[in-house]
């Protein structure tokens, strides 16, 4: 799926959840994103986000970023 797209629906998941505010909404979207999203989806946003995150809105970053933590623990 072309990056765009992703970010796209990354993004409209993000606005959904906005109302719980910055300590609750990024945990909720990545919950979605697990649930939801098939694992080449889940790399391939991954993979956008390292590759700069262009066009993810705050919330959505901060998501992607729960899930990279997840697949590649440091």
């Amino acid at each position: 799926m072309p990056p765009e797209k992703l970010v796209m629906m990354a993004n409209q998941i993000s606005r959904f959840f906005a109302h719980r505010g910055p300590e609750r909404a990024p945990e909720d979207i990545a919950d979605h994103l697990r649930k939801f999203w098939e694992p080449r989806m889940r790399r391939q946003i991954i993979a956008h986000l390292e590759a700069g995150d262009e066009g993810l809105d705050p919330f959505a970053r901060a998501a992607v970023a729960l899930l990279a933590k997840e697949t590649n623990p440091a």
